[in-house]
């Protein structure tokens, strides 16, 4: 009698898990509407995408048009002539940044190309910017002596041939120097302390070195004088 009560109730659980088992089948066949509107969601949100990169790239497109206005105007400001203004895009950016360069230091021509090649401008370009910004090199000469006088010593003929390796000519390097306003005995001295800062050297020695560095004879003796030998 128990075996018979518990086949009974088998069939019973039996019986609910097939009503169950009907309704989820009713119910997942009765929502085929949301496979239906799911691919137009998606393909609503696609079409919202593509649509503002499209709008970007206009508005790239109208960015570009008013730099390459705004940079006729950079010029004009510069006094730049106006026949210079039709150069290619690669030219007038590289006449922008030679100019943008010489406002702050002082360039040689051939450094000013090197420059400018460095900045990733061809070598045409790099030369109408160094050829159309207008420097006046021995000026620039003057400047740039000026500037290595400010933070170093140099003889006359050192300095000169530092500017030298700078690019400048050997004209545009004397010119440089020779109206740079310095004191060759003052600027031996400053080179002999600097030298006594670090090393130790005999009258002798001291002397020695400061004609190595291109002081005349005389202005050795006065700077190793001055700091007391």
């Amino acid at each position: 009698m128990f075996k018979q009560g518990v086949n009974k109730m088998k069939r019973i659980v039996i019986s609910i898990l097939l009503v169950i088992f009907v309704v989820l089948c009713l119910t997942s066949c009765g929502t085929p509407t949301s496979y239906t509107e799911k691919p137009i969601e998606d393909s609503t949100e696609i079409k919202e995408t593509i649509q503002p990169e499209q709008k970007e790239s206009e508005n790239i497109a109208i960015e570009t048009d008013n730099v390459a206005s705004n940079m006729d105007n950079i010029y004009e400001e510069n006094n730049i002539p106006p026949e210079l203004t039709s150069g290619t895009i690669g030219e007038k950016n590289a006449l922008k940044k030679a100019l943008s360069y010489l406002r702050f230091t002082a360039f040689s021509y051939t450094g000013l190309i090197e420059q400018l090649e460095f900045e990733g401008f061809t070598h045409e370009e790099a030369v109408y910017g160094a050829d159309n910004c207008g420097a006046d090199w021995n000026e620039q000469a003057f400047l740039k002596a000026k500037s290595y006088l400010d933070f170093s010593s140099f003889s006359r003929e050192g300095l000169i041939e530092q500017l030298e390796f700078e690019g400048f000519t050997h004209e545009e390097a004397i010119y440089g120097v020779d109206n740079c306003g310095a004191d060759w005995n003052e600027q031996a001295v400053k080179k002999a302390e600097s030298y006594l800062e670090i090393f130790s050297f005999s009258r002798e020695r001291l002397v020695d070195q400061l004609e190595y560095e291109g002081f005349t004879h005389e202005q050795a003796v006065y700077g190793a004088e001055a700091v007391g030998y």
